[in-house]
């Protein structure tokens, strides 16, 4: 059994929640765990909404330097999932069968793509299991 694990948008913008220690220690574990263990993955994606939400939406926006510097240390390395024709449709068949958004089964459809075994969001069906993988809330 595969002890990789995918890290939704979610998980990576609570790092940066000081409002919210709790869910930033949580956060910033997953990131390390999975920075360290070599086994934490991630897609194209969560780049794209992390840094639109990093630059645009944070109390205090990140530059777009910082923003870059932070993609090229911590996210590229547990980037593995990109855009691709069999990848949206994997995502359109999850979204049908399992009745999420597109963008949550894409997210979903980048897990089992990667072949990790456990999806932390908060976002998602806590404990549900989807094929191998089981989504987890790890704030709950």
């Amino acid at each position: 059994m595969s002890d990789r694990f995918f890290l939704d948008t979610n998980i990576i913008i609570y790092s940066f929640d000081d409002g919210n220690p709790a869910k930033q220690k949580v956060a910033r574990e997953l990131i390390e765990k999975g920075l360290e263990g070599h086994n934490g993955c991630i897609s194209y994606q969560v780049v794209q909404e992390f840094a639109n939400v990093a630059t645009r939406k944070f109390a205090v926006p990140m530059s777009h330097d910082d923003c870059r510097h932070f993609i090229e240390i911590i996210l590229s390395p547990m980037w593995e999932v990109y855009a691709s024709r069999d990848l949206v449709s994997s995502a359109l068949d999850l979204a049908e069968r399992w009745q999420y958004s597109f963008y949550d089964a894409l997210i979903i459809a980048a897990a089992l793509e990667a072949s990790c075994n456990i999806l932390y969001s908060e976002d998602l069906q806590h404990r549900q299991k989807i094929y191998q993988l089981q989504i987890i809330d790890p704030f709950a």
